[in-house]
């Protein structure tokens, strides 16, 4: 006995009401859900599974009764050909996909990646380092198709730096396997990622610890900071004062460069740096000695905003300001060296517990268990800490002072 088809008539579908499937035959539905929208199903049996499976052919108000027809039949058609309907259109939109990502350069994924974290940043600073790194190094990628980026170019970019610049090439690599797993995201490509580490480029390429022992940024040992901070004190300069700043706060150059007026509170001697400003993500109150408030009173008030401005496009001051002035007096250090000279300091010279000093220093906990009960900055601890430190910054010290001073250090604090 043949199968009952064309069931419906289009004066039928337009007069149903009630939510239910409604048969045309061979497996063409009219449904209308609970919440009164119309369209049409083609109902089959996977051959592989002999499970039921519903293609959807478009609403009603798009897909007429013939149209619906002739869908279903061109769905018979794919099934009788040994071809999933479902399947078939889900790998045709995918391959449109890929063919339109094929005119979409990895330079233009960049752009938009860096464009869509921006907000999300520090700085300005970082989008420029994330764009000038990838132009540096990836230039021979920039403009490929997304598509056809695989472990063949990666390697090619990253072999040349991996072993030189072992750090510069694994920035590039982190940077391009966002970049990637960006342009998957948005289905620009479906390949895996070539520039993946775990699983697949460790196998390839060497373990960055392995190639190169991490260098710490050149510091001044703590017994020569009383006579170079006299010589710093004789220089008359913003760059010279910014420097001045950084030592006796043990902060990150960048930090006290783009200070701002409105974060000092002088009555409490206090600075706030705000969240996004710090590395960390997390604001930092610092205590403020005596010689740090002199140095801030004394600044000339030049910008009403920022404690350092800047010259020409910069709103404050760069880091390579204090930097020149560090050159010219001890050439070999560098700004940052200088909380290294101070954690040296505080560990050799003084019988503060080393969650003192590491909270001077605004480093985050790297127990996250203890980071999460912990409630207290230690403020009251970090100000004797703090006006320790400026007081030994003062002395010119003898090298046979050295002893004698670990007593003068922590004498004063009560903290031995």
């Amino acid at each position: 006995m043949a199968r009952a088809v064309n069931k419906l008539t289009a004066l039928k579908v337009r007069k149903l009401k009630e939510p239910g499937r409604y048969s045309d035959g061979d497996g063409l539905y009219f449904y209308i859900s609970q919440s009164g929208s119309r369209s049409w199903v083609f109902r089959y049996r996977d051959r592989t599974t002999q499970k039921h499976r519903d293609k959807g052919l478009g609403p009603e108000r798009d897909v007429s009764l013939e149209q619906a027809r002739e869908a279903a039949r061109r769905a018979r058609a794919s099934i009788r050909e040994g071809v999933d309907p479902i399947d078939s259109d889900a790998k045709a939109k995918a391959q449109a996909a890929i063919d339109r990502a094929r005119g979409v350069s990895l330079g233009h994924c960049i752009e938009q990646y860096i464009q869509a974290h921006r907000s999300s940043w520090r700085n300005e600073k970082h989008a420029s380092q994330w764009e000038n790194t990838l132009k540096s190094y990836a230039s021979d990628l920039w403009d490929l198709p997304v598509t056809v980026i695989d472990t063949p170019e990666i390697l090619r970019t990253l072999e040349p730096i991996w072993y030189d610049k072992t750090e510069t090439a694994t920035r590039v690599r982190q940077r391009l396997e966002a970049v990637l797993d960006w342009a998957a995201a948005r289905k620009l490509r479906s390949a895996a990622n070539p520039a993946r580490w775990r699983g697949h480029l460790d196998k390839l390429l060497p373990k960055p610890a392995k190639l190169k022992a991490v260098k710490p940024r050149p510091a001044l040992p703590y017994t020569e900071v009383g006579g170079f901070m006299q010589q710093l004190r004789a220089k008359d300069s913003l760059g010279a004062r910014a420097l001045e700043l950084i030592i006796l706060t043990a902060s990150r150059p960048s930090e006290v460069t783009g200070g701002q007026w409105s974060e000092i509170d002088f009555a409490r001697a206090t600075w706030t740096v705000p969240a996004e400003r710090m590395k960390a993500g997390k604001a930092h109150r610092i205590p403020l000695s005596d010689q740090a408030i002199a140095v801030l009173r004394a600044m000339p008030r030049i910008d009403a905003k920022y404690i350092f401005p800047g010259e020409g496009k910069n709103a404050s001051m760069t880091t390579a300001a204090p930097l020149k002035v560090l050159k010219e007096l001890s050439p070999g250090v560098v700004s940052h060296g200088f909380r290294s000279t101070f954690r040296d300091w505080a560990a050799d010279m003084t019988a503060f517990p080393r969650e003192i000093a590491e909270q001077a220093l605004a480093h985050s906990l790297k127990d996250k268990t203890e980071a999460a009960y912990r409630r207290t900055d230690f403020f009251v601890k970090r100000e004797k800490l703090m006006t320790a430190w400026a007081d030994y910054c003062d002395r010119v010290q003898a090298e046979s002072d050295n002893v004698a001073s670990i007593v003068r250090a922590t004498e004063k604090t009560g903290m031995r």
